[in-house]
């Protein structure tokens, strides 16, 4: 079988991968042959890499996952309950299904948002044994107390632990919006389990390991508080009337012991001197009876605020040494070393082929 040049097709491809050899050795030679500049070029590569490993910072990812209870526990347990509290005019309040607000990836959101970041940052942390707000050791790292000098308004400025300071909110806004970019990663890993990671990476191993723990503690506070507020206002307010309803019972218990003192041994034909103590009396049982149904609906209310505490359990925490970035001295000088001899093969061979192709040219 021939081509259309009339040479057989075997003898073609033999033709072929024996040009194929001979031009790998030709290639081979010819970069030994630069040996010595390949290898000033790889000494280079690793020079410089090694520079700057030593040169940059090195970041610090603090990370930590955590699994929240977004089921309500009493919602069928306690649906009786719940009933028979409603017939006294109670509402146990938090019995039914969660609210949307922590649902689904909306906790990502709240995590991520203004408000949790500023609370975090101005919350008062204990950091190499100093008690400071957050917000401190993030201008400290950053060398921004440094570029303030030459500013009259920020030379001197101090931040606390409240809001409504332009000044203030001004320079939070701009950490927060620098956070975000470049520092804060909250994400599901896996979008088939409830598990959320929060990440966080600075060249402040100390820092990166505060922020996180802090903002998951303010999250879980403030997910509490929404969660039962409602139970814990049912729980106050049952609370008082039941101090109330006992105050009464107490008084009319009194009542009946004044009025029975008072007439001792009355008289049979005189009923009237027995008004008193049956009026109280009265007040005793119907305040007894009051009572306990207040104490019922109070106790209910109780299991009730702890079903409806909710939890955000912490799996897994940063501990120190943290996860860093930091190339190695070892590692630095390998990959500059190759990388260098690469990129000076690769020059090398981008020349000897514009060479070839100049002096191929009849031009």
């Amino acid at each position: 079988m021939v081509d259309n040049k009339g040479i057989p097709t075997d003898r073609r491809d033999e033709i072929s991968l024996k040009e194929v050899i001979l031009k790998i050795r030709e290639w081979r030679k010819y970069f030994f042959s630069k040996w010595l500049v390949i290898l000033v070029a790889g000494a280079v590569g690793a020079g410089a890499v090694l520079l700057y490993a030593v040169v940059r910072k090195t970041n610090y990812t603090a990370k930590l996952d955590f699994v929240m209870d977004e089921q309500s526990s009493s919602g069928n347990n306690l649906g009786a309950a719940a009933s028979i509290a409603a017939q006294f005019g109670f509402n146990l309040g938090g019995m039914g299904s969660p609210g949307g607000f922590f649902q689904g990836d909306n906790i990502i959101e709240f995590l991520k948002s203004r408000s949790m970041i500023d609370q975090t940052l101005l919350a008062t942390v204990a950091i190499d044994g100093k008690q400071d707000l957050l917000v401190n050791r993030y201008v400290q790292y950053n060398g921004f107390r440094k570029k303030w000098a030459k500013k009259a308004r920020l030379k001197d400025f101090q931040f606390s632990d409240t809001t409504g300071n332009f000044l203030q909110d001004s320079l939070m806004g701009e950490f927060y919006k620098s956070i975000l970019k470049r520092n804060l990663v909250v994400n599901k890993p896996d979008k088939k389990l409830n598990i959320i990671t929060i990440e966080m990476e600075t060249p402040d191993e100390a820092f990166s390991k505060a922020f996180v723990e802090t903002l998951i503690k303010n999250a879980s506070d403030f997910y509490i508080r929404t969660k039962t507020k409602k139970a814990a206002e049912n729980l106050a307010i049952l609370t008082h009337q039941v101090d109330s309803v006992r105050r009464e019972l107490n008084e009319a218990i009194g009542g009946v012991a004044a009025a029975v003192d008072a007439n001792p041994n009355p008289n049979r034909a005189f009923q009237r001197l027995r008004v008193g103590s049956q009026r109280r009396t009265v007040d005793v049982q119907a305040n007894t009876a009051i009572l306990t149904e207040l104490v019922k609906n109070q106790e209910l209310a109780r299991i009730t605020l702890r079903n409806e505490k909710p939890v955000i359990q912490v799996l897994d925490t940063p501990i120190i040494p943290l996860e860093n970035d930091k190339i190695g001295k070892i590692k630095a000088i390998t990959i500059g070393g190759i990388l260098g001899c690469f990129l000076m093969c690769l020059i090398l061979l981008v020349r000897r082929l514009y060479s070839q192709v100049m002096e191929a040219d009849p031009s």
